[in-house]
């Protein structure tokens, strides 16, 4: 049985519109790198030097990650010359297991939830990367799952902040616990520590601050709120998510690298991915750094927020040259 076969298989047991979700986010990168990809072929047909090169290019375009790239394509030089490949076509198919291989990890990227009582989840990253839209978003999610929830507008330093969750609070139905804009943040958790325990809630969901004065103030704050927590819920937070905006690229990298070392980061949020076409960086963020992709963003809606899946990402990558290949199938029955 074929790869994309198997692939498509693999993803018919899952829920259809998880499945649609991530074909329509992704179509920007699936425009900007697999249809790129499709072109090369056609016009190559023969595997060359110069095709490596072209491919190697449009790797790095995706924002794949130049270290990444380089072992991708040695990596597809190895099975070229051992299973005697000469038909660029048939590469195709090799790059994209190649590609779930890497998006793989070894890691569990589910949320880990606290068995015993509340479940903290703390939200780093700076501003303007979604992250108190993917807090609305996840809010919503536990809602429909039937979990009750609290969410903390430890964003106290940025203009508009604490008024943007409160919104996303009315939204979804969830009260937000807030001090006026100036705060300290700390004072915030401690506040919404003691609410989650006095209501029961399930999930506490915490904004903080994007951005300080100055890094090492950043890092001060975000231990400071890291004690309060600790000492009133022991084990927690139980995740610390670092959201990334995808559009950027490059930089989100540097972003997860920088922050994710000191802050106790626990998994990644990557959102905007329907908004670029770099969604290749989620496999150069899940090659360099040693931290799962738990969630991505891929639209505008509630529902947008997805559990990352990397079957469900590679289909959506290669969502068009699947339905190629059945259509040719289905012509030669």
């Amino acid at each position: 049985m074929s790869f994309f076969k198997k692939l498509k298989e693999s993803i018919s047991s899952k829920t259809e519109s998880v499945t649609k979700q991530f074909k329509d986010g992704l179509e920007k990168t699936r425009k900007g790198f697999v249809e790129k990809v499709a072109e090369l072929v056609t016009r190559h047909k023969k595997i060359d030097e110069e095709f490596f090169e072209e491919l190697e290019e449009i790797l790095i375009g995706a924002e794949v990650g130049v270290n990444t790239v380089i072992d991708l394509i040695d990596d597809l030089r190895v099975e070229v010359k051992k299973r005697k490949i000469e038909d660029a076509a048939d590469l195709q198919p090799i790059m994209s297991e190649k590609l779930i291989g890497l998006l793989r990890g070894d890691e569990d990227n589910e949320i880990k939830l606290n068995p015993d009582g509340i479940t903290v989840i703390l939200f780093v990253g700076v501003n303007g990367v979604g992250k108190t839209t993917t807090i609305g978003k996840l809010a919503h999610y536990y809602k429909q799952q039937g979990k009750s929830v609290l969410m903390a507008a430890g964003d106290t330093f940025r203009a508009g902040a604490i008024e943007q969750l409160e919104v996303w609070g009315e939204r979804v139905g969830v009260e937000v616990i807030k001090q006026s804009a100036g705060s300290d943040p700390a004072a915030v958790m401690f506040d919404a520590v003691q609410a989650a325990k006095q209501r029961g809630v399930d999930i506490l969901l915490c904004d903080t601050a994007g951005r300080l004065q100055n890094k090492s103030n950043l890092m001060e704050e975000l231990n400071k709120i890291f004690r309060v927590i600790q000492r009133e819920i022991p084990g927690a937070p139980h995740e610390v998510l670092m959201v990334l905006d995808a559009t950027t690229g490059q930089n989100a990298l540097a972003q997860a690298k920088l922050f994710g070392e000191k802050s106790g980061v626990t998994g990644l949020v990557l959102t905007k991915l329907d908004g670029t076409a770099k969604g290749g960086i989620v496999i150069a963020i899940r090659q360099e750094l040693s931290l799962p992709v738990k969630l991505v963003g891929l639209g505008e809606k509630m529902e947008d927020l997805q559990k990352f899946d990397s079957e469900q990402f590679v289909h959506g990558l290669f969502a068009g040259l699947i339905q190629e290949e059945e259509e040719t199938a289905n012509i030669d029955q």
